[in-house]
């Protein structure tokens, strides 16, 4: 009997933590936080590793914590579509009451963890659930221009990291802020291309003209040069103690130019296949572009 009960319990609990990964949606914690301790080792004159892993558990949390709300919220519309029917909470695998559980203990413990760090981090983290689930959730079924709503909480990790090193804030997380906020719109847009049809059966209005036509293109080239720009502007000095060096400057304009190369065939073709280009080449930019930065700083023989 045992033989047959231990895989059973195993297999149980394999599934439990399945769908906490399903529910926090990991990868994209997992980036937030990256995206975070990038934030403080700019930040950091010292870095502490207890910092670090405060800075990782309560980013976690939060990240994950707004989307289990979100998933509580779209419970209904999740089961419409393709990509999410399978969901924890759609598919019946959990019921909304331990979804509920999850968030709420994930918000408690994401704001404590901050809040050790500096009060101003914590208030930046509750703030992005905040919006990401009070205003950006219920607006994504009225208006397209949730995702600007959204740009805000999205924006707030690369920031957060320099905040909780510094406890401060002024103009160098507010331009980490603004690299992160503009290079949400291309990356996101290129995702909600690709997830068009698969959107619209839940009712979600993701795209600037409602459609994937030359408007929506035309967009997304802007911004992406618009992020092009902020990401080079500490290369000026005018950005305080965040600072980077001409070829580090360079090195992080020829990737954004990768990018608006994708940008204009998404503009040329109008298919998927461009858009999932543009979208991994938005992911690839913004994980190399923060560790030009950190490399910059802490070893800037390399540039």
């Amino acid at each position: 009997m045992k033989t047959v009960i231990k895989p059973a319990k195993s297999t149980s609990w394999s599934m439990r933590f399945a769908d906490f990964k399903e529910i926090t949606k990991v990868r994209l914690a997992v980036s937030v936080v990256f995206s975070s301790l990038a934030g403080y080792l700019l930040g950091a004159d010292e870095i502490s590793f207890v910092s670090l892993l405060l800075l990782a558990f309560g980013g976690y949390c939060m990240v994950g914590a707004s989307n289990a709300y979100n998933q509580i919220i779209e419970k209904d519309l999740d089961a419409l579509m393709k990509r999410t029917m399978n969901r924890p909470i759609p598919s019946g695998r959990m019921s909304v009451n331990q979804g509920m559980t999850i968030a709420v203990v994930l918000t408690v413990l994401g704001v404590v963890s901050l809040y050790f760090l500096n009060p101003k981090t914590a208030m930046f983290g509750a703030i992005s659930i905040f919006l990401y689930t009070s205003v950006y959730t219920p607006l994504k079924t009225m208006t397209p221009l949730s995702v600007f709503v959204g740009a805000f909480p999205g924006a707030i990790p690369f920031m957060l990291g320099w905040v909780a090193a510094s406890n401060e804030f002024g103009i160098e997380p507010g331009t980490l802020f603004m690299i992160q906020f503009f290079w949400q719109f291309p990356h996101f847009w290129a995702l909600a291309w690709m997830l068009d049809d698969d959107y619209k059966k839940g009712g979600f209005k993701m795209l600037p003209t409602g459609k994937k036509d030359k408007g929506t293109a035309l967009q997304i080239i802007m911004y992406t040069i618009w992020m092009m720009v902020i990401s080079v502007v500490p290369v000026l000095g005018i950005t305080g103690r965040l600072q980077l060096s001409i070829p580090a400057a360079v090195i992080i304009f020829i990737m954004g130019g990768v990018m608006l190369f994708f940008a204009f065939r998404l503009y040329e073709k109008r298919d998927n296949v461009s858009a999932r280009k543009l979208m991994l080449a938005s992911v690839t930019y913004i994980t190399f572009m923060q560790v030009v930065y950190v490399l910059d700083k802490y070893i800037p023989a390399l540039f």
